[in-house]
């Protein structure tokens, strides 16, 4: 706790501070504990792939038809670093030990909560966008550029989560889905652009075998193709 954001401590104003998240641009999640329930601060240094007040933005739109954490502020503590305050929402995150102790359940939570995203965000009223020329711009190396033209035919346009990893579901305890979190690159995509990442993380928190799991819970057949297309974009990205 000694490297603990101050403003933290003011939001907190007493109540009890429990980090609970890294990532791997240098930002930090804690959990604040009130008799009311928990409340969540996310702190990050700038960087043009982690912008907290745009994901304020889209979590208020986001909101307005799917469970998401409510917001409850968000500004700057510094020149080069800003932070998110949000409300806690029901259920645990699919990577906690328990769900990792039962993989298919994590991994059908996940199609379901997935395919509930894709079908109740609308994509006429999203002003942003996931889209491979957008995404594009992150490309790092130029050989990958080749990706832009590679692209396949698009199979269905949704709001896309933008980052469909495993522990961006929540899960109730009975094992159903019951919400989403981190909403930084929401945006209109194919929705394999979230399905080849759903599965992907699949791979890195459970087993490739329950890939399949999650995808008959969306209700989608496999498609290799696109899967492997989009993961080679986000690795490239």
């Amino acid at each position: 706790m000694t490297d603990l954001p101050a403003f933290v401590g003011t939001l907190a104003a007493g109540a009890p501070i429990t980090p609970v998240w890294d990532n791997e641009l240098g930002g930090h999640t804690y959990r604040i504990d009130r008799p009311t329930g928990s409340e969540f601060v996310k702190w990050c240094p700038d960087h043009p792939e982690f912008d907290l007040e745009l994901e304020a933005e889209k979590l208020t739109w986001a909101g307005k038809y799917v469970t998401v954490p409510p917001v409850i502020d968000h500004g700057r503590d510094s020149d080069s670093s800003s932070w998110l305050h949000t409300r806690g929402i029901p259920g645990e995150t699919a990577v906690a030990p328990r769900w990792k102790a039962e993989p298919e359940t994590a991994a059908k939570a996940i199609g379901t909560g997935l395919r509930a995203l894709h079908d109740q965000l609308p994509v006429a009223d999203c002003r942003w966008s996931w889209e491979v020329d957008d995404r594009a711009k992150l490309i790092k190396k130029p050989a990958d550029l080749e990706l832009i033209k590679q692209r396949p035919e698009t199979d269905l346009i949704v709001v896309c989560h933008g980052d469909a990893c495993s522990s961006n579901t929540l899960i109730a305890a009975d094992g159903t889905f019951s919400g989403h979190v981190d909403f930084g690159s929401l945006g209109v995509a194919d929705r394999w652009a979230d399905l080849a990442i759903a599965t992907y993380a699949i791979d890195w928190n459970y087993d490739p075998r329950f890939e399949d799991a999650m995808l008959q819970a969306y209700g989608i057949e496999r498609d290799q193709d696109r899967i492997d297309y989009y993961r080679r974009l986000w690795d490239a990205t």
